[in-house]
């Protein structure tokens, strides 16, 4: 096991708990520490969505761990994607068949754990429609990847409507991307 930095217990007095303001430390090797904080998991993120909608195959690999799986709600066929190379061609396809374009809206990293969620828009654009959601991220604590994202979308996918949304829900006003 690897050390961790942890307070002796949470103020319930049952479980560890992260001392405030300092960061996860995990090695990848013995003389290269990872330090997860929430700018290293932002970074990581961003950098995953600009390899998806580069359509970057090393790119994409290069985010997960080999055994990293990704969660879907019902609808899509073959889910969840089980490992880098899997979730790599998936989005690969999803750029060359759909268009797809990704903007992320919102960020939140955890300054206690390795996870992390994000808010973000999916643009379909050969098809004309887009679809928005949200996605918990997992990252491992040996390596600094992530392990696992499971999404959600912000509404069932209706093919009669050009953006599937929350209904009433200001977009515009809040700032959200309202195209690719």
């Amino acid at each position: 096991r690897r050390p961790h930095r942890f307070e002796p217990t949470s103020r319930h007095g049952n479980t560890p708990a992260l001392a405030p303001k300092t960061p996860l430390l995990f090695a990848r090797r013995p003389s290269m520490p990872v330090e997860i904080t929430p700018a290293h998991m932002e970074a990581l993120i961003r950098r995953y969505f600009a390899a998806c909608n580069a359509a970057n195959y090393e790119g994409l690999t290069s985010c997960f761990t080999p055994d990293a799986v990704h969660y879907f709600p019902a609808g899509l066929p073959d889910i969840p994607w089980r490992g880098a190379d899997t979730i790599a061609h998936k989005w690969i396809w999803c750029v060359e068949t759909l268009g797809s374009q990704w903007t992320i809206e919102k960020i939140l990293c955890s300054s206690t754990a390795p996870e992390a969620v994000i808010e973000w828009t999916h643009w379909k654009q050969k098809m004309q429609t887009a679809l928005r959601g949200d996605e918990w991220y997992v990252f491992d604590t040996e390596t600094g990847l992530i392990k696992e994202i499971r999404a959600y979308y912000a509404s069932p996918a209706d093919p009669s409507v050009p953006i599937s949304e929350l209904v009433a829900f200001d977009y515009r006003g809040r700032g959200y991307h309202l195209e690719p």
